[in-house]
């Protein structure tokens, strides 16, 4: 599978977890605009930096004009970071895990968590902040877990329905509307966790350091 790293302008993780996350797999890093900041100051170096560029700041942009492939894209019509995912999707990548997607704007967050909707079509991206993984799942779903993890599950819409298997507090046919009901601090009671989730897509919150601890990076 070919998977690439997207490093958003927002707080970046610390360089250990990046390393960890190149050496799981994720060998190429993207930059969307001021993420090649953070990159900067970690001692990173990107395959691509791609950006409306009113972000990265100068000397960053001539440090890597020499190291990295640099995309200046003027259109205002999609974010820089929706800007990397075209990049990443054209290059044929098939995930990603975007860094630095929150930061101290709100409406950032929210963006950047229905762009990984907007685009599960055309590649798998999940987002890592702080504690928590969050990824986009459709259909048939098998998840490699831990004894008492917690798990949380978010719909978009009524008409998606969700049922579970291996839960504590399981779902039959359930739907989880924004804003209505939703499945938070579940918890998963041996090994695997199974979902089946009908006509439409689904978030799912999880512990980095879980995933971590129990090499289920491949599997998340």
């Amino acid at each position: 599978m070919k998977a690439c790293l997207i490093l958003a302008n927002g707080d970046p993780p610390k360089k250990s977890v990046i390393t960890f996350l190149i050496k799981s797999g994720y060998e190429t890093l993207i930059c969307a605009d001021g993420g090649a900041n953070s990159a900067k100051k970690l001692g990173l170096l990107p395959k691509y930096i791609i950006g409306d560029f009113d972000s990265i700041n100068n000397d960053v942009l001539k440090y890597y004009s020499s190291k990295s492939v640099i995309t200046r894209v003027k259109r205002q019509n999609d974010t820089d970071v929706e800007k990397a995912i075209k990049l990443a999707i054209k290059k044929k990548y098939s995930s990603a895990i975007l860094l630095g997607a929150t930061g101290d704007r709100l409406d950032h967050s929210f963006c950047n968590i229905g762009i990984i909707l907007k685009y599960f079509d055309r590649i798998k991206i999940s987002i890592l902040h702080a504690k928590s993984f969050i990824s986009v799942y459709s259909g048939s779903v098998l998840l490699n877990t831990k004894r008492d993890e917690t798990i949380s599950i978010y719909g978009v819409d009524e008409k998606t329905k969700v049922t579970s298997y291996g839960l504590k507090y399981n779902l039959k046919n359930s739907s989880l509307p924004f804003g209505k009901k939703e499945s938070t601090s579940n918890v998963a009671i041996g090994k695997e966790v199974k979902l089946e989730i009908k006509n439409g897509k689904m978030l799912i919150v999880r512990a980095y350091e879980t995933l971590r601890k129990n090499g289920f990076f491949r599997n998340s």
